[in-house]
């Protein structure tokens, strides 16, 4: 929004401008997931927080809502408010297109769980969805095509209002402070692996 009302004001044409915000969401879940799994491998002595502990870590199976899913129906509330606010209201009646909200990491890692879940249950409008073959085909096979982005949302809030229980005890802005350093080094590395192979390339077809 800062750089559409920046353009704006030089009086620059914002009408041609496209983005999309990504979440990596099976990244979120196979962390938690983890982090779930460490605490039970060390075991506990308290029956009700293991309990509580394979309630959050099986939510996916019984209830098609898992942390990562959870987090995308939550933010997309969040870009419905950042849409009907009068910022953005002023910028649309310059001509300027929403910000996406584009699923990112959407093959599911855990084979406990649905192979579409992060297609099935993320289905709404301005959104993307980027698909792996795999997932692609699965989909193909077996999706159920319906509008449920806005479906679940107080359970959504629960799930996540669940992680800071003491019995479960993980935090989700360090799981995100995690999960955005790995993705930022997922990135690097391929580029800087591109950058030097061009590099070899340069050499071997410059002239002697």
């Amino acid at each position: 929004i800062r750089g559409l009302e920046k353009r704006a004001a030089q009086g620059q044409d914002v009408s041609k401008i496209a983005a999309v915000a990504s979440f990596f969401l099976s990244r979120i879940d196979s962390n938690v997931d983890a982090k779930i799994d460490q605490k039970l491998k060390r075991g506990i002595d308290d029956i009700s927080q293991e309990a509580k502990l394979q309630a959050v870590r099986g939510k996916v199976a019984l209830a098609k809502l898992s942390v990562g899913i959870a987090n995308a129906k939550i933010a997309y509330q969040e870009y419905k408010k950042i849409i009907q606010s009068e910022r953005w209201q002023a910028l649309t009646a310059k001509g300027a297109k929403v910000q996406r909200l584009l699923w990112a990491s959407t093959s599911t890692k855990d084979p406990k769980y649905s192979d579409v879940m992060y297609v099935n249950e993320l289905i709404g409008p301005d959104t993307v969805n980027t698909l792996p073959p795999a997932t692609i085909a699965a989909c193909a096979d077996h999706c159920d095509v319906a509008n449920r982005l806005e479906t679940g949302i107080e359970e959504a809030y629960q799930l996540m209002e669940s992680l800071k229980d003491p019995d479960i005890n993980i935090d989700i802005n360090v799981v995100m402070d995690e999960l955005l350093v790995e993705g930022i080094d997922k990135f690097v590395k391929p580029y800087e692996s591109l950058m030097n192979s061009l590099e070899n390339k340069v050499k071997l077809l410059s002239p002697v």
